[in-house]
């Protein structure tokens, strides 16, 4: 039903726009503060995007040979103004990293982030955490001298830092 609503040509685009972020991205974003990512499910997230995005604004007219074309992502991204699902992920990442460094160790979110497991890891190359997640999105907000965990604590740094990440263009 909403993919007949987002390729309509009778529900004007600023209207699809309103359907794909209070209906689609809201369920697709479902959970993902405590996400682990790896670079091919960002890659994922983002052709699912683009996909719905070109889904949205339609084919284009090329000038010099007249046929109709798919929009390329650099036209998609300047015509959907709003920051991107990757770019999302890593906002509402970073204003849940204070609640799951909590001062209180007994709570349910801070005893799986911070506490390290007694099992044995498997052999071969380590899963990324979630814990790397965060410091490599530090690493790309130019914040790699602190520590997540006191950085998290301070509720004035991290607003900064929310603030720097919401406004950085991710690749």
């Amino acid at each position: 039903m909403v993919q007949n609503l987002l390729s309509s040509s009778l529900v004007f685009k600023n209207m699809k726009i309103k359907i794909y972020g209070t209906i689609i991205l809201p369920v697709v974003l479902y959970g993902c503060e405590t996400w682990w990512l790896t670079l091919t499910g960002e890659c994922r997230l983002g052709v699912s995007e683009n996909s719905v995005l070109r889904t949205i604004f339609g084919p284009k007219r090329d000038v010099v040979k007249w046929e109709w074309r798919r929009l390329h992502t650099e036209e998609l991204n300047d015509l959907y103004f709003l920051p991107n699902i990757i770019q999302a992920i890593k906002l509402r990442r970073m204003t849940w990293v204070g609640y799951a460094a909590c001062k209180e160790e007994r709570r349910g979110a801070c005893r799986v982030v911070v506490v390290k497991p007694e099992e044995q890891t498997p052999l071969g190359k380590p899963r990324r955490r979630w814990e790397d997640n965060i410091k490599k999105d530090l690493q790309e907000a130019k914040w790699v001298d602190m520590d997540w965990i006191d950085l998290a604590q301070d509720r004035e740094t991290r607003q900064t830092l929310v603030n720097a990440v919401m406004y950085l263009q991710f690749p």
